[in-house]
């Protein structure tokens, strides 16, 4: 995971980021903003952990969890488009799931976690399965997934 090289190249582009974290609890924004310089790209990170953070703080329709749950492409992309709409930032980027090591179900398990960039227009929604059921592990394999998605689309 190449923090430096994301720190340089969003300063070079004059990129602007913000995050909206659930599952992490905050270490992806931790993250982008421990090298010195950060605030030059960093706008905001909002951890949204319980539903109604999601639904009061990012506008996430309460039928959107009611329907899909809070871990879900649906709120994923809700997540991310409100937070866009909040920011204003160039790229931002949102996480929700399951980091455990309870709270998993069969249709969701530990270890699912979405992660939705909104880059311009452009939003993509991935799903995630972290094999690893150590709730640590899963929130730094997240992170990490975020760091080499935000290295291959800038």
């Amino acid at each position: 995971m190449s923090i430096d090289k994301l720190h340089k190249i969003l300063i070079k582009k004059k990129l602007t980021i913000s995050v909206a974290e659930s599952c992490t609890g905050g270490l992806l924004s931790s993250k982008l903003t421990k090298i010195s310089g950060s605030s030059k790209y960093f706008k905001m990170g909002l951890i949204t952990y319980s539903n109604n953070a999601k639904i009061n703080i990012l506008n996430v329709k309460k039928k959107v969890i009611d329907k899909y749950g809070a871990v879900s492409q649906e709120c994923c992309k809700s997540m991310v488009e409100n937070l866009s709409k909040l920011s204003k930032s160039k790229i931002n980027i949102s996480i929700t799931g399951v980091a455990g090591p309870k709270g998993g179900t069969n249709d969701k398990p530990v270890g699912l976690v979405y992660i939705g960039i909104k880059k311009g227009n452009k939003v993509l929604i991935t799903k995630n399965l972290f094999r690893k059921n150590k709730r640590i592990i899963i929130q730094n394999n997240t992170v990490k997934k975020c760091i080499n998605f935000l290295l291959k689309i800038i």
